[in-house]
């Protein structure tokens, strides 16, 4: 490293910093607001509790996937940055990316009751709840596009208002309607709904004043087949690699229950601590989004290289100081998650496989968020595919042999492979050529 392109890195980290911590600050809130909506339903009763879960199991995966496809606007708006007209028809497209994405995921949502029967669920338990988070799931499409070009146009505080209404409307709404009115399952719904209606809103108008067009501008009702097609090349795999990444930790949790209840409860733990942890990469990640568009539309292959290489000095920086307040601070840290003595016990002794787990995961979607800068994000879906697939299918006889330590082992290497293929790949993609555009 030289001294001038240390020294040239730094105003893209500061950029970086400036742009993922009201990102960080929402995903927070929220992830906090969820926790309140979780606590009154285990309140209300157990069986309100498993409706969720049951749900929740659709719902998330299906909501994260639909989000990580809307992200495909990103690069093209952040390209399109200095031309307004440029950015609008990008948003427009993007409308119908969210429209195209979120219709199939709010239908399988909506399905979870036919789960529920398939696999002898109690089905009455559920109730309309599944439709009310299925509206949940197409509503947030619209508001997971309208961040993303927020995010892409360096307005990321309006993320954070739109996060903070909803986080404090389910944080509100989540006890008033599930216990304090009785309407258990279906109040939770009624809440995230609302919430996701608010924040969705919040963000779509913000982008409408930053593009200063009514509402209704930033709609077209002619679909636009080739650009809308262009989008989906960068958004769907994007939206692959997040069904495959919760696809294969449901394989690992599987292969974890085989062995003990403890096992299973110290998998779950460390799980919870990975998602908390990797939550500021996300965020950095997006931050890093459009230096890199930015500077490939201007043909800049070196400012590219460093806009990313500042995304993974703040990333790993940011996460090396959260695992270390963790590690320092885990005696008070792990009895938050458990009050048995030996899940506990597992949990600590796992920690520093954890960590490792949270920095390989930190490092690859720094790099996969560089290839979406470079709309290349094939090839990073190609790697995580071929690297979790092979960890999906050696789990469970890891588990047998190895223990959860070995599972968690494999699930490290895992992450430092597809970090090193999306590293080759980025390398590869980023390098002096005509396709940097």
């Amino acid at each position: 490293m030289t001294s001038d392109a240390a020294t040239g890195r730094w105003p893209d980290v500061r950029e970086i910093v400036q742009v993922a911590l009201p990102l960080y600050l929402s995903m927070i809130a929220v992830s906090l607001s969820a926790l309140v909506n979780t606590a009154a339903l285990g309140r209300f009763g157990t069986a309100a509790l498993a409706g969720f879960g049951l749900t929740a199991a659709v719902c998330f995966p299906a909501m994260a996937a639909v989000s990580g496809a809307v992200r495909g606007v990103m690069p093209f708006i952040a390209a399109e940055k200095a031309d307004p007209a440029g950015v609008l028809r990008v948003v427009r497209n993007g409308t119908w990316l969210a429209v195209c994405a979120g219709v199939p995921g709010a239908a399988a949502v909506a399905c979870v009751p036919l789960l529920a029967d398939a696999t002898g669920a109690a089905v009455a338990q559920l109730g309309p709840f599944p439709l009310l988070m299925a509206g949940g799931v197409l509503i947030n499409g619209f508001g997971s596009m309208a961040t993303s070009g927020l995010v892409a146009l360096g307005h990321s505080r309006v993320v954070l208002h739109a996060g903070l209404a909803g986080a404090a409307c389910t944080a509100v709404l989540s006890p008033l309607l599930v216990t304090a009115a009785g309407l258990g399952l279906n109040g939770a719904g009624i809440a995230l709904l609302i919430s996701n209606l608010v924040s969705s809103t919040t963000a779509l108008l913000g982008l409408r004043r930053r593009l200063g067009v009514r509402l209704t501008g930033t709609i077209d009702t002619r679909v636009h087949f080739g650009q809308l097609l262009r989008l989906a090349e960068v958004g769907l795999p994007m939206a692959g690699t997040v069904l495959v990444k919760f696809g294969v930790l449901g394989v690992l949790a599987f292969a974890a229950a085989r062995l003990s209840e403890t096992d299973i409860a110290v998998h779950n733990i460390a799980t919870s601590l990975v998602s908390l942890m990797f939550t500021a990469a996300v965020a950095i990640g997006q931050a890093s989004v459009p230096i890199v568009s930015i500077r490939a539309s201007r043909g800049d292959p070196r400012g590219v290289r460093r806009g990313i290489s500042a995304g993974l000095l703040t990333a790993m920086t940011t996460l090396t100081v959260i695992c270390a307040v963790i590690m320092a601070f885990r005696p008070f840290v792990v009895p938050l998650f458990t009050s048995d003595p030996a899940v506990a016990s597992a949990v600590t002794t796992l920690l520093v496989l954890v960590v490792l787990v949270v920095l390989g995961d930190g490092l690859q979607a720094i790099l996969g968020f560089g290839l979406t800068g470079l709309k290349r994000s094939t090839p990073s879906f190609v790697v995580f595919a071929a690297c979790y697939g092979a960890l999906a299918l050696a789990a469970v006889p890891i588990a047998e042999h190895a223990g959860l330590t070995g599972l968690w082992v494999a699930l490290a290497v895992t992450n430092l492979l597809v970090a090193t293929g999306q590293g080759l790949a980025f390398r590869r993609e980023s390098a002096p050529s005509d396709r940097v555009n």
